[in-house]
């Protein structure tokens, strides 16, 4: 089978836009490519017109046209152009994309088409009780209607982004977004800084971030030892029309909590996991998700984790079994889990212990990938007989 991804950001050194959507397609389609599948991932808005080879991987970077008038239509049309051709040339069987922006929207795919609830504006909006731009919902809707089918990275997110669509009558199959376990493997887990609490994440509103400093100073009330690092881009805040989050957060710190927090900023991928494994304790109090591939990093490399106990979290953890639920807005509880597991090592590496098992369980991407494989082919046979 021959399987293409259009999205706007890939896990790779040449791409410099890369979260979690990127990183959970570079799992997938490695793991698709390994299983004997061809694999091309159309990647738009880059800076240059180049294809790489990623071991096998066919990578098309498309690069950004302007245009005076209509660019929001007219690039569309041209990334279509682009696309068909290769498919044509390469014979892809089916594309997938992501709903983030509408992308897909105006452009006619001469092979089935699937879209995966990656978390659409429409979906983010709704979460936050944020008001929508109507051309964003729009763009968005139209794509949704040109879609085979879809797949969600949990139950939660294809529920809500059903409603918000009003989809019938078109499959939506849940599908978790997986990694490699054997590639965040922790072999001393208790080994870690004590009282070191770690968040990794964008720097912005939906993930919660706003919510730290008072759950900080509520921990250093307790333990005045407590360190806090972040890792993440900074952001605009579209509440403040701010543009730095971090600055943001610094105002909401006390000055003497503000001295045992860490910025570190944006860092290479490849040195997120000896974070991970230095942290005692993760946490991840985000308002607005679809699953949170670094939540599911730290569960399999045996992370104590303090997460969100909105919809989507509630697939990944089980809540006081392997990690802890909170809602964001609960300083209190949020911060009182943090310091039971600073006082109590054992809770930390018996949290640690069932967070992996639930990952090798539940995110495995080699088993995923076979559920992926099984719902494209069924994809590609059911637009056969109608064609």
């Amino acid at each position: 089978m021959h399987i293409a991804f259009l999205t706007s950001e890939y896990s790779h050194p040449k791409i410099a836009q890369s979260a979690g959507i990127g990183t959970s397609i570079r799992n997938l389609a490695t793991s698709l490519h390994n299983s004997g599948n061809a694999i091309t991932v159309f990647i738009y808005n880059q800076p240059v017109q180049e294809i790489i080879d990623d071991n096998g991987i066919k990578i098309y970077r498309i690069k950004k046209v302007k245009y005076k008038f209509l660019g929001w239509y007219l690039y569309r049309k041209y990334i279509e152009k682009f696309c068909n051709q290769i498919i044509k040339q390469e014979n892809i069987e089916v594309i997938e994309a992501a709903d983030w922006t509408g992308i897909t929207a105006f452009m006619n795919f001469k092979i089935p088409l699937v879209i995966r609830f990656h978390g659409s504006d429409t979906y983010f909006c709704h979460l936050e009780n944020r008001k929508q731009k109507l051309k964003n919902f729009w763009f968005e809707k139209l794509a949704i209607n040109k879609a085979e089918a879809f797949i969600a990275p949990t139950t939660f997110a294809g529920e809500v982004s059903k409603s918000l669509f009003k989809i019938n009558g078109k499959e939506i199959q849940t599908i978790h977004n997986g990694l490699d376990i054997n590639e965040f493997e922790n072999k001393q887990p208790e080994k870690f800084e004590k009282y070191t609490i770690l968040y990794i994440g964008t720097l912005i509103r939906k993930k919660g971030v706003l919510e730290l400093p008072e759950i900080f100073n509520r921990v250093r009330n307790v333990l005045p030892e407590a360190k806090l690092r972040l890792i993440g881009s900074d952001s605009f805040d579209i509440k403040t029309n701010s543009k730095s989050t971090w600055e943001l957060m610094k105002n909401l710190f006390t000055e003497d909590d503000l001295n045992n927090v860490e910025y570190l900023g944006k860092i290479p991928y490849n040195e997120i996991q000896e974070h991970i494994k230095k942290a005692n304790v993760c946490v991840f109090p985000t308002y607005a998700e679809t699953l949170g591939m670094v939540t599911i990093e730290a569960m399999a490399m045996q992370k104590a984790i303090v997460n969100s106990n909105i919809g989507w979290s509630q697939e990944l953890i089980t809540d006081e079994e392997s990690g802890y639920l909170v809602h964001p807005s609960n300083h209190d509880l949020y911060a009182e889990r943090i310091a039971q597991l600073f006082e109590n090592d054992s809770l930390v590496l018996q949290l640690g212990k069932k967070a992996r098992e639930r990952a090798e369980e539940k995110f495995n991407i080699n088993k995923l990938a076979i559920e992926n494989i099984s719902f494209y082919q069924n994809i590609i046979n059911s637009n056969k007989k109608t064609t």
